[in-house]
């Protein structure tokens, strides 16, 4: 008689034990962390069943995850609820289902800024500046701008009719009638000189374009700043899944077109996905590490980058301020730390966090947490934290160039004016002066822009890189930093002054006290527009100190709360 063999119930055996002995670890480990949420769950039976009125199930749900966050001391770890869940994947992922363009308020009604490049509403005919004064037969006046985004949104292939007030005298080609043609209700009929007319547009599924170039030529971009030198100008405002091929095709068309350097520029540019910085460092790298996380609970990792489909090695320098986070800093100090560019600017903000998108079960919401820190090829962490005195990315040594926020808005207010898209048979100035280089930095009034053009050009034509700004001295840029956190603490302060002093003036037994303290919160009425004047500062005995002339509107607030009281009592007209 043959023996049976033993080798099934010796395994049988031995997955029994294990399972013994893992399976108790298993509960005991979710014991544990359910019974962190006993007294929790103690709690909300008690309010429910005790407090004097009905409570929210809901309200109490948020309330303790918003207070189980909260004690994390993580700005960036937040809980997503369902209802917010549709705006979120918008931002994450830069794409959602309308009509495709940039709106504001104007007129109480809904503004085009621009419609995007190749959406719908481009290929219906809207253009910047008209008004959308009704949707679906519905009037917008005085409608929030979200939930007049509402009605545009829907189900991809679905459509919508809207009505355009525009400043013309003869419908474009595809309009209607209009089905809102006058007033209705307290919403005016079309101004002097517009007419109104339908469009109707069928939703699509919208990619958010976040490659920019110099300017608009109809719905595309032109990315030469020196069409004669072949400098190229590419700005990259998030990073999302388009980013990269959108990137990637623009680069491609430079280089097939003689491209012999180019601007990066990351400023204001607040980061995205993770995959998509490193793909675009990768795009300009052969080989080194491009970026290394660590976390609590991971293990390091470095991710490198790999010499197939590299871009040609031409001068690159990357612009970065202050406002240039998370992925912006990632492929900043890549290239830099890898010295395949230049960094030309500020120091960058400092977001150097990796988180995770977490969907909670039966569509209960998201949680968007923080896992892991970055770190730069340098060894240098990212992120800034409430005692660090380094973080983010330098700019490269000699080119440390901050601006101003006088300088900033300005040049923000000329871009804005080229990113609108307006169709090419509309007119609108001189285009002829886009081929002149000089001409085109005038106009965009960038000097760090200009500063990066100038030293592209110096290392194109020389081999070697013009300093263009300063060496930073230790300590300076924090120094500046500095200087921004007092100077927002300093405007909270004078709020809270205002503030404190108009719930005085509002808490006042009469009405004479309440008077009195109204007119001490300012010597000056706040919305008195003192631009162009001047003040003359004297000491006690008269002798005239200082004359200082007024260059902004707002001088009348910054005297809320200043140690200063009115003289006299002449009327301000």
């Amino acid at each position: 008689m043959k023996k049976r063999s033993l080798l099934p119930p010796i395994l049988l055996a031995t997955v029994a034990v294990i399972l013994l002995i893992r399976l108790p670890m298993q509960a005991a480990e979710r014991a544990t962390d359910y019974s962190v949420f006993e007294p929790v769950v103690d709690i909300y039976g008690l309010i429910n069943h005790n407090f004097y009125k009905e409570p929210d199930p809901k309200a109490l749900m948020d309330g303790a995850i918003k207070g189980m966050i909260e004690a994390l001391d993580d700005p960036y770890t937040e809980f997503i609820p369902p209802d917010n869940e549709s705006d979120f994947d918008k931002i994450v992922r830069g794409e959602f289902v309308g009509i495709g363009a940039q709106v504001q308020t104007e007129e109480n009604f809904l503004k085009i800024v621009t419609p995007l490049e190749d959406s719908p509403a481009y290929k219906a005919g809207i253009e910047a500046d008209d008004l959308v004064v009704a949707v679906n037969k519905q009037s917008t006046f005085k409608i929030p701008v979200d939930k007049v985004i509402d009605q545009l949104t829907g189900e991809p292939g679905s459509t919508v009719t809207i009505t355009i007030e525009r400043a013309t005298d003869t419908p474009p080609p595809g309009a209607k009638p209009a089905s809102v043609p006058g007033e209705l209700g307290e919403a005016p009929g079309p101004k002097p000189g517009r007419i109104r007319f339908d469009f109707t547009i069928t939703r699509q599924r919208i990619i958010t374009s976040t490659v920019k170039g110099v300017h608009r030529s109809g719905d595309q971009w032109s990315y030469f700043i020196d069409p004669v030198s072949k400098i190229a100008y590419v700005r990259v405002t998030q990073f999302t899944a388009s980013t990269i091929p959108e990137l990637d095709a623009a680069c491609s068309s430079l280089v097939k077109e003689g491209l012999k350097g180019m601007i990066l520029d990351l400023r204001f540019n607040g980061g995205g996905a993770l995959v998509a910085a490193v793909q675009m460092a990768d795009l300009f790298l052969k080989e080194g590490v491009i970026v290394s996380t660590k976390g609590r609970t991971i293990a390091e990792e470095k991710v490198y980058a790999r010499a197939p489909e590299t871009l040609p090695d031409f001068p690159l320098v990357v612009l970065v301020n202050r406002g240039s986070a998370s992925a912006s800093e990632i492929v900043a100090g890549a290239l830099v730390d890898n010295n395949r560019a230049i960094v030309l600017g500020e120091r960058t903000f400092g977001k150097g966090i990796v988180q995770n998108v977490h969907r909670l079960p039966l569509g209960a919401g998201q949680l968007k947490i923080t896992e892991q820190y970055y770190f730069l090829p340098s060894g240098r962490c990212l992120q800034r934290t409430d005692d660090s005195s380094e973080w983010g990315v330098d700019p490269s040594p000699g080119f440390y160039l901050p601006m101003t926020n006088d300088e900033y808005r300005e040049m923000i207010r000329v871009r804005r004016v080229e990113e609108v898209i307006r169709r090419r048979d509309a007119g609108g100035g001189d285009q002829t002066n886009w081929s002149d280089p000089d001409w085109i930095l005038d106009h965009l009034k960038d000097k760090q822009l200009s500063a990066a053009v100038r030293t592209v050009k110096a290392k194109v034509a020389t081999g070697e890189w013009e300093k263009v700004g300063e060496d930073a001295p230790p300590g300076k840029i924090e120094v500046a930093e500095l200087k921004i956190v007092e100077e927002r603490y300093r405007l909270l302060s004078r709020e809270l002054d205002r503030v404190e002093r108009r719930i005085q003036a509002l808490s006042a037994a009469t009405d004479e006290d309440a008077a009195a303290i109204a007119l001490d919160i300012s010597p000056i009425p706040e919305d008195t527009d003192l631009t162009g004047g001047t003040i003359t500062i004297t000491n006690a005995e008269g002798k005239t100190i200082a004359t200082l002339k007024v260059t902004g509107p707002d001088f009348a607030r910054y005297l809320t709360g200043a140690p200063v009281e009115k003289t006299d009592t002449a009327p301000i007209k």
